[in-house]
């Protein structure tokens, strides 16, 4: 009935444009729900659906989510009160017993990411009143929507709850689902996955990967789920949802490898001029007292012993790859030890040893996470060295003369590792919603995009480069707030394919690339 009413109204306008050669005047398409119902929308997920923005949730931010922006549009088709569970500021942080527990937003003072200048006022302890239909949670992996418990303010201090949750949840005990259902939806968003490999990645792959263990409950939070317990969840959740008749949209994940978090940071910063602090002089001085005093040295006796690939002299004129630690790598320590015993003696050749035993130069296939670029060159310490000691001079500087470590770098061995488990998780989206009818957004396609050729929409290139791109926010992972108006009329146009809804997207020039510093 639907369909034949588009027709007849497509045949109209047909006539009248035959009809009225002199009348310019534009009919636009009437706002219809299609086969959905926006009665009553509620949005289940993660930071994402949240709203959070430069390395914070904040008032603002979560007026320009993007399941805010979707309720917006569909009020012309019948949806309903969209209500969420605001912060008490723009300033954003979080508060337990006065304490900080969250730092407070960014925002880009013409040079570099700083934090916003005021307090934090929203304490975690201070229940607001629901119930909300933005059920999106910051932090949440897949089975902290069906964990009870999870929104327990008593639980948060030891790390037992979500402090985001436990603001709005409706007691103590309930789950993320349960409050979405318990206001009879019918229809819902949910993109919900990007945590199960987010602190694995961000980490630098400082964690386990779980695949093969289905307790949940072992899992520390950088680890990577299990594939077989995110597709049980997922389903679970899913079953639920639509249990009563309710539609959706689902979202798949992008690679967080593709995230400015991981690719602004270049593998190979280490030029002439950077290493002489802008003057080239200095630096290709510096270049060759490194080659004659390290690089050399540590290039011979690798290649002693059969690894002399792990290091390269410094070049004068290119940009040279940064010094890492890989452990994957065999552990050459007591070899380089003995190697380097005769000409350092024995307490430095064991100290060398234990520095550049799986140390290697960085390649294109590394990616460097965007904090270390303010740990590059600086001294390492006693509690980020690795070794439980503060490194002597000149063997004192990250990333040139002391290996960068796990925690700065993730290496092609850990991306593979998140690769395989996002597939995985990709698989099983994919197969619910279809099983179930519902629209699918096909984000890693999008995030592709961006991180390739860019997205032209609204006469505006978008991008994931940092800070420019208009794409992402300034902590490099979550959307700007034009990015969240991009990922809205995304799911628009899912909803429109699937449900054969005429909704409205968004003119991606009414929102911002950045947030200013004060709101």
């Amino acid at each position: 009935m639907i369909k034949n009413f588009k027709w007849l109204f497509l045949v109209s306008l047909t006539f009248v444009a035959c009809t009225n050669n002199d009348d310019t005047t534009v009919v636009e398409e009437p706002v219809v729900a299609g086969s959905a119902n926006f009665t009553k929308y509620v949005a289940l997920g993660d930071s994402f659906a949240a709203g959070y923005s430069d390395g914070a949730l904040f008032k603002t931010g979560q007026e320009g989510s993007y399941p805010n922006i979707l309720a917006q549009q569909f009020a012309a088709a019948g949806g309903g009160t969209f209500t969420t569970p605001f912060m008490s500021d723009n300033i954003g942080g979080l508060l337990l017993g006065g304490n900080v527990i969250a730092a407070k937003r960014l925002y880009f003072n013409g040079s570099a990411p700083v934090s916003v200048s005021g307090t934090s006022t929203t304490e975690v302890s201070t229940k607001v009143s629901g119930p909300f239909n933005n059920l999106g949670v910051p932090g949440a992996k897949s089975y902290h929507l069906v964990a009870a418990g999870y929104g327990n303010v008593a639980g948060v201090a030891g790390g037992l709850a979500n402090p985001y949750f436990a603001r709005f949840s409706t007691s103590a005990t309930t789950t993320v689902l349960a409050d979405a259902l318990a206001q009879s939806p019918t229809f819902f968003s949910l993109w919900i996955g990007g945590n199960d490999v987010l602190g694995y990645a961000t980490s630098g792959g400082v964690g386990v990967n779980q695949t093969g263990n289905n307790n949940a409950a072992t899992y520390g939070s950088n680890d990577i789920t299990d594939p077989g317990v995110f597709a049980y969840v997922y389903n679970a959740l899913i079953t639920n949802l639509t249990a009563n008749g309710a539609k959706g949209v689902v979202a798949n994940l992008p690679y967080v490898s593709t995230l400015p978090y991981f690719t602004t940071v270049p593998y190979n910063p280490l030029s002439a001029s950077v290493l002489g602090s802008g003057n080239a002089a200095v630096g290709q001085a510096t270049i060759s007292a490194l080659n004659t005093q390290l690089y050399g040295p540590l290039k011979s006796a690798l290649t002693y012993l059969g690894a002399g690939d792990r290091i390269n002299l410094l070049s004068t004129t290119a940009s040279n790859p940064l010094l890492i630690k890989d452990e994957s790598l065999s552990n050459l320590s007591s070899q380089l030890t003995a190697v380097l015993t005769p000409t350092l003696g024995a307490s430095n050749a064991a100290f060398y040893g234990a520095v550049y035993g799986q140390a290697r130069q960085a390649t294109a296939t590394d990616l460097i996470l965007l904090p270390t670029q303010s740990v590059i060159g600086a001294a390492p310490t006693a509690s980020n060295s690795g070794l439980g000691m503060a490194p002597p001079s000149p063997l004192d500087k990250f990333g040139i003369t002391f290996p960068l470590q796990d925690a700065h770098v993730l290496i092609p061995s850990e991306t593979a590792e998140i690769k395989i488990a996002t597939d995985a998780y990709n698989a099983s989206i994919r197969a619910i919603a279809d099983a179930k009818g519902l629209a699918f957004v096909d984000a890693k396609a999008i995030m592709d995009k961006l991180s390739t050729t860019g997205i032209v929409s609204n006469n505006f290139t978008m991008n994931s480069i940092y800070v420019t791109g208009g794409s992402f926010s300034l902590d490099g992972v979550h959307p700007s707030p034009r990015g969240y108006a991009l990922i809205a009329n995304a799911f628009i146009d899912a909803i429109n394919a699937k449900y054969s809804s005429t909704l409205k997207k968004v003119d991606l020039g009414k929102y911002r690339i950045l947030y200013p510093s004060s709101l």
